[in-house]
């Protein structure tokens, strides 16, 4: 059967999202399926818990040998090379934004970072010093801020991207926070994979119900005489 716009919009809203997450449902496919995936997903996950359990006792040794004080060199390269960092951050993010593209996320994200890791830094390393007071001020005032707005913005933008891929999907009820929605598909942790039926029961009863409607239209107006 050919479904025609007409056909489409004879159908209730419940009825058009019923046949959308059918016909979802019949080219989903999760790239976490793929073997080549699978093995670097847990490779990954492999390196992570070997980098976490070697930092913990890194983290105790440095705690118990660094010196309170120590004169480092290339100061002035180093601040310098972040806050060009920095400003290479910002200025990508907005052009990102200004081209409405999913990068501007990775870019919110990045600038956030580095945002709350240059006020860490100034404060802690100018502690005791004549700058701290400003340093402290520019932190809260400035760095700070601007790196939770980052963050929020990020958030924000993962979230509506979440919801129209949700609407698109034929999904209707209200989409769940970001700690519950799988990766790469709108399927949630432990719902398990598509029924792999080719219509569900609902996009069955909505196909069905098009179908009946149209007939009975087809029949009223095939039933009219001429002149009336």
């Amino acid at each position: 059967m050919v479904w025609s716009r007409d056909n489409l919009q004879l159908m209730e809203p419940g009825e058009r999202a019923a046949l959308m997450r059918a016909l979802v449902e019949l080219a989903e496919e999760d790239p976490l399926d793929d073997p080549g995936h699978r093995k670097r997903h847990r490779l990954f996950l492999a390196l992570a818990a070997g980098t976490c359990a070697w930092m913990i006792p890194w983290i105790v040794y440095l705690a118990s040998t660094l010196p309170g004080d120590y004169t480092v060199g290339q100061w002035s390269a180093t601040w310098t090379g972040f806050d060009i960092a920095l400003l290479a951050t910002l200025a990508g993010t907005a052009l990102a934004i200004r081209g409405k593209r999913q990068v501007a996320i990775i870019g919110m994200l990045v600038t956030a970072t580095l945002l709350t890791c240059d006020a860490w830094f100034d404060v802690m390393l100018s502690y005791g010093a004549d700058e701290f007071p400003l340093s402290v001020v520019t932190a809260l005032g400035g760095e700070l801020p601007l790196a939770a707005v980052c963050f929020h913005a990020a958030h924000r933008l993962i979230r509506l991207t979440v919801h129209e891929a949700w609407i698109r999907r034929g999904l209707i009820e209200a989409e769940p926070p970001l700690t519950r929605i799988r990766l790469f598909t709108l399927i949630e942790p432990g719902q398990g994979r598509p029924s792999g039926r080719i219509l569900s029961g609902d996009a069955q009863d909505s196909a069905s119900a098009v179908v009946r409607r149209r007939v009975r239209g087809g029949r009223r107006r095939g039933g009219r005489r001429p002149g009336r």
